[in-house]
């Protein structure tokens, strides 16, 4: 597909005030190259995004409801098989915690469920195996996913220990209608192609206006302090003050991944 002039001098222009003047614009043109250069626009430099689920608030409902939200705004289809996609969902204590998980585990999170979504972590090793650059992070701790680059070997998925990323084994727009009344659910969001990885990318199209996520902003607006999202590298801000008074989980830390997504019990 061509572009036209006024897009054009458009890219360029994005490319002289992000500071990668200095590159080729047709570079930027090839695809991943103008979504990675523009991720990094620095409305969050110096950021260390994270969340933290509080389960003495978060139920079932507010997960269903998180869960609705984020698939809504980004086109995640309802395949309604084992072969799903997903960028958030619910899982039990046991199945998500099983380092943790023992006979003496506390008995009020027996049996309930967590909302598990991408760690964003510290070091992730996905990032490490991609062989075409298709999934990165970015300064500010999110790990970011092009699926224009991405090639569909699924080195990603084999690394990820938390099983936060799923295969496109079809045409997403192509799915069963009655499951999927109205999809694509949101024209603004891009729509994924048959043989590629998706994730959750914690609305950095969201970040890069200064909104929260989609799922913190539901569940804060179901309960209040369900979920906190914040800047870790600021010592002031909410989630460190909470992640100082409060005992915190994290899912498999032993592995050193070193997740951002924190649940405090």
């Amino acid at each position: 597909m061509g572009i036209k002039r006024r897009e054009f001098l458009k890219i360029a222009g994005i490319s002289a005030i992000l500071g990668i003047g200095g590159r080729s614009v047709f570079e930027l043109l090839s695809p991943g190259k103008l979504e990675a250069a523009v991720s990094e626009v620095p409305l969050t430099e110096g950021k260390q995004w994270a969340i933290a689920i509080d389960m003495k608030v978060m139920d079932d409902k507010i997960m269903d409801e998180c869960i609705k939200v984020c698939h809504t705004a980004h086109n995640v289809p309802n395949i309604g098989t084992s072969k799903e996609i997903k960028w958030i969902w619910k899982e039990t204590y046991k199945h998500s915690f099983p380092d943790q998980h023992h006979e003496y585990s506390p008995e009020n999170y027996e049996g309930r469920n967590f909302l598990l979504l991408c760690n964003h972590c510290k070091n992730p090793p996905c990032v490490r195996v991609c062989p075409t650059k298709a999934t990165w992070k970015r300064q500010d701790g999110v790990v970011m996913m092009d699926q224009h680059r991405c090639i569909g070997c699924r080195f990603c998925m084999a690394a990820c220990p938390y099983g936060a990323r799923s295969f496109n084994w079809g045409d997403p727009r192509k799915v069963p209608k009655e499951l999927n009344p109205g999809f694509p659910t949101n024209p603004e969001y891009p729509t994924r192609t048959k043989g590629v990885v998706e994730k959750c990318t914690m609305c950095a199209e969201r970040l890069a206006k200064g909104k929260i996520p989609l799922c913190v902003e539901k569940a804060n607006e179901l309960k209040e302090g369900s979920m906190i999202f914040g800047d870790l590298a600021d010592p002031e801000s909410e989630i460190r003050e909470i992640l100082r008074k409060r005992y915190s989980l994290r899912r498999k830390p032993e592995l050193g991944t070193g997740p951002n997504i924190y649940y405090l019990i």
